[in-house]
């Protein structure tokens, strides 16, 4: 059975840090972009950020850019996602996702690529 199962989500004061985690299982993503993707209340899910299958290429969204950063460890089947200076509209349930497609040249921010899911963290940022 494969998982994605995230963890590391939590309540912040505005300013500060977080570092979530999500774990695979039942099967290895080395070879598939992984994404994270976050979900406020009342909104559509929206692209985080993503990283190639090899991690040598990363995007994020216009809004996390500069203070967020995905990486990720193969060898744990493993990606992270190290957020800084956080803001209350960061406040969401956070989800990461791995693309259906191996070995892709560009990585996509359409979550309809990502077949995968896990079941989300909430990250609460207080002002």
């Amino acid at each position: 059975q494969v998982q994605l199962v995230e963890s590391g989500g939590g309540l912040v004061q505005a300013g500060g840090s977080l570092r979530l985690s999500c774990a695979a299982s039942g099967r290895t993503f080395a070879s598939n972009d992984m994404g994270w993707f976050r979900q406020a209340p009342g909104k559509e899910r929206e692209f985080v950020a993503v990283i190639s299958w090899s991690g040598g290429s990363t995007y994020y969204a216009d809004s996390v850019k500069g203070r967020f950063t995905i990486s990720r460890d193969n060898a744990k089947n493993t990606v992270y996602l190290q957020m800084n200076s956080l803001k209350p509209e960061d406040t969401a349930v956070y989800y990461c996702a791995a693309d259906r497609t191996p070995l892709k040249l560009v990585p996509t921010t359409r979550l309809y690529d990502y077949d995968y899911w896990g079941q989300g963290t909430q990250v609460t940022v207080s002002s």
